[in-house]
């Protein structure tokens, strides 16, 4: 299947919520998508479009939004998709791609710890890298490095 095939068909099911598709060199393209077909979105990808498996999801703050990315892979395609949403940057939330492709778990906790971006339905979605109870997260581009013992660190009890 190439890009026009893939954007028409994503169209014709997402009316108005596919928001564009880039060419990417390489790929199926970057799909642009709002994020509130998100769940259907990448059940069709995998059910319909034969995009199988999951290999990466990173978040940006781009100070006013955060925008998550995913990409996707095609074995019977032998081609990579990039899926982009944007979300608010005072609400970054969207559903989890793990019920999906489970392979998003340690990615999306890493977006969550690191970005500040929230996956509903996600089914551990705590720190990675920072400890438990840490209230920043360190890649937006608002944080200010600070002193240790002006940090007040909470340990979790399990």
């Amino acid at each position: 299947m190439d890009q026009e095939q893939l954007s028409a068909g994503l169209s014709a099911r997402f009316p108005g919520k596919i928001l564009g598709v880039d060419t990417f060199p390489g790929t199926n393209g970057r799909v642009r998508f709002d994020a509130t077909v998100a769940s259907d979105l990448f059940r069709s990808l995998r059910d319909d479009f034969h995009f199988t498996h999951l290999t990466m999801v990173g978040a940006t703050d781009w100070i006013d939004h955060r925008e998550v990315f995913y990409v996707l892979w095609s074995d019977a395609d032998r081609r990579y998709l990039i899926l982009s949403t944007d979300l608010p940057a005072e609400s970054p939330v969207i559903a989890s791609a793990v019920p999906i492709w489970p392979s998003a778990n340690a990615h999306e906790r890493e977006a969550w710890d690191l970005v500040g971006v929230k996956f509903e339905g996600h089914p551990d979605l705590r720190r990675i890298f920072m400890p438990e109870g840490y209230a920043y997260h360190p890649l937006l581009r608002s944080f200010k490095i600070h002193e240790p013992e002006d940090l007040e660190v909470k340990v979790r009890s399990d």
